[in-house]
């Protein structure tokens, strides 16, 4: 079976019967969704969608550009936060990390929050899932720092350099591949998924954004994730189903709470 390691079924349903687009990727074997939050306001509403289906769970965070919502909050207060939302359905803190692309949020409330997430996923031993944009240098200094030692995660989406890839490996960092690897310009990031251990990677559609070819331009949804698994497959020369199984391994191991039924 695939895994979408990350999409945001909130914003999908706004436009679409979630039944309906749920259906769909089962329907393709897509049969675990990884839905995340970006807000800690609307941690109740994203609960509440893993909730209503077996093979759906979430994140619960606060993404960089919506960080100006704990701005009032000191870093101890955001992670008991979070850690105040954990239950059953919730896998992971995030997302989180920092974005110097957009300027809604400035870079020390997005610091602070990156931390609070760290200390958070330590403390109920779950991972972290990271979002950097413009950010490749400082995203791996704090990553590297004290405090995030032992912690553990995915680079989502990714999109940096190969010296980053190679510093998040090595810290024991999974790398998730977006639907961006279909496309013709992303030649960098296919070079790089050459020779990412496939034990270490993850795939994902960041849905309703970033879809593959051939839905570029269109809202994305679970079920493409397919397309990145079989773009993977393409650029590492080996057989479809070692890397839908070796993905969904991944995410497995790194997800312990996961209940298959």
């Amino acid at each position: 079976m695939y895994i979408d390691t990350h999409c945001h079924l909130d914003y999908l349903q706004k436009d679409n019967n979630l039944k309906d687009i749920i259906q769909t990727a089962w329907d393709m074997n897509v049969r675990l969704l990884h839905t995340i939050s970006t807000r800690l306001d609307e941690s109740a509403m994203i609960k509440k969608i893993a909730e209503q289906f077996n093979h759906v769970y979430c994140s619960i965070g606060i993404h960089p550009n919506e960080s100006a919502e704990v701005a009032s909050l000191s870093q101890d207060q955001i992670t008991e936060a979070l850690l105040a939302e954990v239950n059953e359905k919730v896998i992971s803190f995030g997302e989180t990390g920092l974005d110097y692309y957009y300027k809604s949020s400035d870079k020390e409330t997005q610091v602070k929050a990156f931390m609070a997430h760290v200390a958070a996923a330590k403390q109920a031993d779950l991972p972290l899932v990271i979002h950097s944009r413009d950010a490749d240098t400082d995203t791996v200094a704090y990553l590297q720092s004290d405090l995030a030692h032992g912690a553990k995660g995915i680079i989502h989406c990714f999109t940096g350099s190969a010296e980053m890839a190679k510093t998040c490996l090595d810290l024991g960092y999974y790398i998730s591949i977006s639907g961006i690897v279909t496309f013709k310009n992303a030649v960098t990031l296919q070079e790089i998924v050459k020779w990412i251990p496939l034990d270490q990677l993850l795939i994902e559609t960041d849905s309703p954004y970033l879809a593959p070819t051939p839905y570029r331009g269109k809202p994305n949804q679970p079920a493409y994730v397919v397309h990145v698994a079989e773009k993977i497959a393409q650029i590492k020369n080996i057989p479809l189903h070692t890397v839908v199984e070796q993905t969904t391994k991944n995410f497995l191991k790194l997800c312990p709470k996961i209940q298959l039924t």
